[in-house]
Protein backbone atom coordinates (compact mmCIF):
# COMPACT_ATOMS: atom_id res chain seq x y z
CA UNK A 1 0.00 0.00 0.00
CA UNK A 2 1.47 3.35 -1.04
CA UNK A 3 2.13 5.98 1.61
CA UNK A 4 2.48 8.75 -0.95
CA UNK A 5 0.08 11.57 -0.15
CA UNK A 6 -2.04 12.66 -3.09
CA UNK A 7 -1.42 16.15 -4.42
CA UNK A 8 -4.27 18.51 -3.52
CA UNK A 9 -3.29 21.54 -5.63
CA UNK A 10 -2.30 21.03 -9.27
CA UNK A 11 -0.09 23.45 -11.20
CA UNK A 12 -0.08 23.97 -14.96
CA UNK A 13 1.09 26.79 -17.20
CA UNK A 14 0.12 27.51 -20.79
CA UNK A 15 -0.03 30.61 -22.99
CA UNK A 16 1.15 32.91 -20.21
CA UNK A 17 -1.36 31.61 -17.66
CA UNK A 18 -0.48 29.59 -14.55
CA UNK A 19 -3.50 27.62 -13.36
CA UNK A 20 -3.80 26.36 -9.80
CA UNK A 21 -6.57 23.82 -9.25
CA UNK A 22 -7.85 22.85 -5.81
CA UNK A 23 -8.54 19.11 -5.85
CA UNK A 24 -9.37 17.73 -2.40
CA UNK A 25 -12.66 15.88 -2.91
CA UNK A 26 -12.63 14.02 0.41
CA UNK A 27 -13.31 17.25 2.34
CA UNK A 28 -14.85 19.43 -0.38
CA UNK A 29 -11.66 21.43 -0.92
CA UNK A 30 -11.49 22.46 2.73
CA UNK A 31 -8.53 24.50 3.91
CA UNK A 32 -6.55 21.66 5.43
CA UNK A 33 -2.92 22.16 6.36
CA UNK A 34 -1.83 20.20 3.30
CA UNK A 35 -4.04 22.10 0.86
CA UNK A 36 -3.04 25.52 2.20
CA UNK A 37 0.65 24.54 2.19
CA UNK A 38 0.42 23.37 -1.42
CA UNK A 39 -1.52 26.47 -2.44
CA UNK A 40 1.10 28.75 -0.89
CA UNK A 41 3.82 26.80 -2.70
CA UNK A 42 1.90 26.95 -5.98
CA UNK A 43 1.44 30.70 -5.72
CA UNK A 44 5.15 31.14 -5.00
CA UNK A 45 5.98 28.97 -8.01
CA UNK A 46 3.68 31.02 -10.24
CA UNK A 47 5.18 34.26 -8.96
CA UNK A 48 8.64 33.16 -10.06
CA UNK A 49 7.61 31.42 -13.27
CA UNK A 50 8.78 33.44 -16.30
CA UNK A 51 6.24 31.60 -18.44
CA UNK A 52 3.34 32.98 -16.40
CA UNK A 53 1.91 36.49 -16.60
CA UNK A 54 -1.48 35.81 -14.98
CA UNK A 55 -2.58 33.28 -12.34
CA UNK A 56 -5.96 31.54 -12.44
CA UNK A 57 -7.28 29.84 -9.32
CA UNK A 58 -10.03 27.28 -9.82
CA UNK A 59 -11.40 24.12 -8.19
CA UNK A 60 -12.24 20.59 -9.23
CA UNK A 61 -15.55 19.06 -8.18
CA UNK A 62 -18.83 20.69 -7.22
CA UNK A 63 -17.47 22.79 -4.34
CA UNK A 64 -14.96 25.60 -4.72
CA UNK A 65 -13.97 25.59 -1.04
CA UNK A 66 -15.87 24.51 2.06
CA UNK A 67 -13.84 26.67 4.45
CA UNK A 68 -11.75 25.55 7.40
CA UNK A 69 -11.16 21.84 7.87
CA UNK A 70 -13.15 21.50 11.09
CA UNK A 71 -11.84 17.99 11.75
CA UNK A 72 -8.31 19.43 11.90
CA UNK A 73 -9.45 22.54 13.73
CA UNK A 74 -10.87 20.45 16.55
CA UNK A 75 -7.43 19.07 17.35
CA UNK A 76 -4.84 21.67 16.44
CA UNK A 77 -3.55 25.16 17.18
CA UNK A 78 -6.05 27.52 15.63
CA UNK A 79 -3.88 30.59 16.18
CA UNK A 80 -1.21 29.05 13.97
CA UNK A 81 -3.89 28.03 11.46
CA UNK A 82 -5.40 31.52 11.43
CA UNK A 83 -1.99 33.12 10.92
CA UNK A 84 -1.48 30.79 7.94
CA UNK A 85 -4.80 31.97 6.45
CA UNK A 86 -3.64 35.56 6.96
CA UNK A 87 -0.39 34.65 5.19
CA UNK A 88 -2.33 33.10 2.30
CA UNK A 89 -4.41 36.24 1.83
CA UNK A 90 -1.25 38.35 1.94
CA UNK A 91 0.43 36.20 -0.68
CA UNK A 92 -2.56 36.59 -3.01
CA UNK A 93 -2.58 40.36 -2.48
CA UNK A 94 1.17 40.84 -2.95
CA UNK A 95 1.79 38.39 -5.79
CA UNK A 96 3.44 40.31 -8.63
CA UNK A 97 0.90 38.88 -11.08
CA UNK A 98 -2.89 39.32 -11.27
CA UNK A 99 -4.86 36.50 -9.65
CA UNK A 100 -8.18 35.58 -11.28
CA UNK A 101 -10.62 33.28 -9.49
CA UNK A 102 -12.95 31.10 -11.56
CA UNK A 103 -15.70 30.38 -9.08
CA UNK A 104 -18.38 27.74 -9.38
CA UNK A 105 -20.37 25.77 -6.85
CA UNK A 106 -20.23 26.50 -3.14
CA UNK A 107 -17.75 28.59 -1.19
CA UNK A 108 -18.03 28.88 2.55
CA UNK A 109 -16.42 30.71 5.47
CA UNK A 110 -12.61 30.71 5.14
CA UNK A 111 -12.80 30.01 1.41
CA UNK A 112 -14.34 33.44 0.97
CA UNK A 113 -11.05 34.92 2.16
CA UNK A 114 -9.39 33.50 -0.96
CA UNK A 115 -12.10 35.10 -3.09
CA UNK A 116 -11.71 38.47 -1.39
CA UNK A 117 -7.91 38.49 -1.68
CA UNK A 118 -7.92 37.80 -5.43
CA UNK A 119 -7.74 40.62 -7.94
CA UNK A 120 -10.57 39.56 -10.26
CA UNK A 121 -13.33 37.07 -9.47
CA UNK A 122 -15.71 35.71 -12.07
CA UNK A 123 -18.48 33.67 -10.44
CA UNK A 124 -21.33 31.61 -11.76
CA UNK A 125 -24.63 33.31 -10.97
CA UNK A 126 -25.77 30.15 -9.19
CA UNK A 127 -22.60 29.80 -7.11
CA UNK A 128 -23.41 29.94 -3.40
CA UNK A 129 -21.64 31.79 -0.62
CA UNK A 130 -22.05 31.81 3.15
CA UNK A 131 -20.12 33.22 6.09
CA UNK A 132 -21.23 30.37 8.34
CA UNK A 133 -18.94 31.09 11.30
CA UNK A 134 -21.69 32.72 13.36
CA UNK A 135 -23.66 29.46 13.35
CA UNK A 136 -20.77 27.73 15.13
CA UNK A 137 -20.10 30.35 17.76
CA UNK A 138 -17.26 31.77 15.70
CA UNK A 139 -16.58 34.96 13.73
CA UNK A 140 -14.98 35.43 10.28
CA UNK A 141 -11.91 36.76 12.04
CA UNK A 142 -8.86 36.00 9.87
CA UNK A 143 -10.73 36.56 6.61
CA UNK A 144 -12.31 39.80 7.84
CA UNK A 145 -9.13 41.57 6.78
CA UNK A 146 -9.98 41.16 3.09
CA UNK A 147 -13.69 40.26 3.08
CA UNK A 148 -15.05 43.24 5.01
CA UNK A 149 -13.23 45.87 2.91
CA UNK A 150 -14.69 44.31 -0.27
CA UNK A 151 -18.29 44.26 0.97
CA UNK A 152 -20.54 47.25 1.49
CA UNK A 153 -21.13 47.79 5.21
CA UNK A 154 -24.77 46.74 4.95
CA UNK A 155 -23.90 43.59 3.01
CA UNK A 156 -21.20 42.75 5.56
CA UNK A 157 -23.66 43.00 8.44
CA UNK A 158 -26.31 40.92 6.68
CA UNK A 159 -23.98 38.13 5.53
CA UNK A 160 -21.73 37.89 8.60
CA UNK A 161 -24.46 38.16 11.25
CA UNK A 162 -26.99 36.04 9.37
CA UNK A 163 -24.65 33.36 8.08
CA UNK A 164 -27.17 32.59 5.36
CA UNK A 165 -26.51 31.49 1.79
CA UNK A 166 -26.29 34.13 -0.94
CA UNK A 167 -25.76 33.70 -4.66
CA UNK A 168 -23.08 34.73 -7.11
CA UNK A 169 -25.39 37.43 -8.46
CA UNK A 170 -25.84 38.83 -4.94
CA UNK A 171 -22.08 38.57 -4.30
CA UNK A 172 -21.49 40.79 -7.34
CA UNK A 173 -24.01 43.37 -6.09
CA UNK A 174 -22.35 43.31 -2.65
CA UNK A 175 -18.89 43.98 -4.14
CA UNK A 176 -17.40 40.60 -3.21
CA UNK A 177 -16.94 39.35 -6.79
CA UNK A 178 -16.17 41.23 -9.97
CA UNK A 179 -18.81 39.70 -12.21
CA UNK A 180 -21.48 37.00 -12.02
CA UNK A 181 -22.39 35.19 -15.22
CA UNK A 182 -24.52 32.22 -16.28
CA UNK A 183 -22.76 28.96 -15.41
CA UNK A 184 -22.49 27.92 -19.05
CA UNK A 185 -20.65 31.19 -19.84
CA UNK A 186 -18.19 30.99 -16.95
CA UNK A 187 -15.22 29.58 -18.86
CA UNK A 188 -15.69 31.94 -21.80
CA UNK A 189 -15.80 35.00 -19.56
CA UNK A 190 -12.76 33.88 -17.55
CA UNK A 191 -10.89 33.30 -20.82
CA UNK A 192 -11.84 36.79 -22.00
CA UNK A 193 -10.65 38.42 -18.77
CA UNK A 194 -7.39 36.47 -18.79
CA UNK A 195 -6.76 37.29 -22.47
CA UNK A 196 -6.99 40.97 -21.61
CA UNK A 197 -4.76 40.74 -18.52
CA UNK A 198 -2.07 38.69 -20.23
CA UNK A 199 -1.41 41.58 -22.64
CA UNK A 200 -0.16 43.71 -19.74
CA UNK A 201 3.56 44.32 -19.36
CA UNK A 202 4.93 42.52 -16.27
CA UNK A 203 6.22 45.72 -14.68
CA UNK A 204 2.95 47.51 -15.34
CA UNK A 205 0.91 44.66 -13.84
CA UNK A 206 3.19 44.38 -10.81
CA UNK A 207 3.26 48.06 -9.94
CA UNK A 208 -0.42 48.67 -10.66
CA UNK A 209 -1.44 45.72 -8.50
CA UNK A 210 0.79 47.02 -5.69
CA UNK A 211 -1.00 50.39 -5.84
CA UNK A 212 -4.42 48.78 -5.84
CA UNK A 213 -3.70 46.55 -2.85
CA UNK A 214 -1.48 48.86 -0.81
CA UNK A 215 -4.13 49.76 1.78
CA UNK A 216 -5.40 46.19 2.12
CA UNK A 217 -1.90 44.87 2.71
CA UNK A 218 -1.19 47.55 5.32
CA UNK A 219 -4.49 46.71 7.06
CA UNK A 220 -3.66 43.01 7.00
CA UNK A 221 -0.17 43.54 8.39
CA UNK A 222 -1.45 45.76 11.19
CA UNK A 223 -4.34 43.54 12.29
CA UNK A 224 -3.21 40.01 11.39
CA UNK A 225 -1.91 38.91 14.82
CA UNK A 226 -4.97 40.38 16.54
CA UNK A 227 -7.52 38.52 14.42
CA UNK A 228 -5.51 35.29 14.61
CA UNK A 229 -5.63 35.49 18.39
CA UNK A 230 -9.38 36.17 18.26
CA UNK A 231 -9.87 33.18 15.98
CA UNK A 232 -7.92 30.94 18.36
CA UNK A 233 -9.93 32.15 21.36
CA UNK A 234 -13.25 31.50 19.64
CA UNK A 235 -12.27 28.08 18.27
CA UNK A 236 -11.08 27.10 21.76
CA UNK A 237 -14.30 28.13 23.47
CA UNK A 238 -16.70 25.52 24.82
CA UNK A 239 -19.55 27.01 22.79
CA UNK A 240 -17.66 26.59 19.52
CA UNK A 241 -16.32 23.14 20.43
CA UNK A 242 -19.85 21.92 21.14
CA UNK A 243 -21.20 23.41 17.91
CA UNK A 244 -18.36 21.95 15.80
CA UNK A 245 -18.75 18.51 17.36
CA UNK A 246 -22.48 18.57 16.60
CA UNK A 247 -21.80 19.73 13.03
CA UNK A 248 -19.24 16.98 12.39
CA UNK A 249 -21.60 14.39 13.86
CA UNK A 250 -24.37 15.50 11.49
CA UNK A 251 -21.99 15.22 8.53
CA UNK A 252 -21.15 11.62 9.46
CA UNK A 253 -24.76 10.55 9.98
Amino acid sequence: MSDVTAELVHYAVEDGVATLTLDSPHNRNALSRQLVSELLAGLERADGDPAATVVVLRAAGKVFCSGADLAEAAGGSMEEGALTIVRLQRQLLTLAKPVVVRLHGAVRAGGIGIVAAADVVVAAEDATFALTEVKLGLAPAAISLTVLPRLTSRAAALTALGGEVFTGAQAASYGLVTEAVPADALDAVVDRVVASLVTGAPQGLRETKALLNRDLVAHLDARGPEVAALSARLFGSEEAKTAMTAFLSRKKS
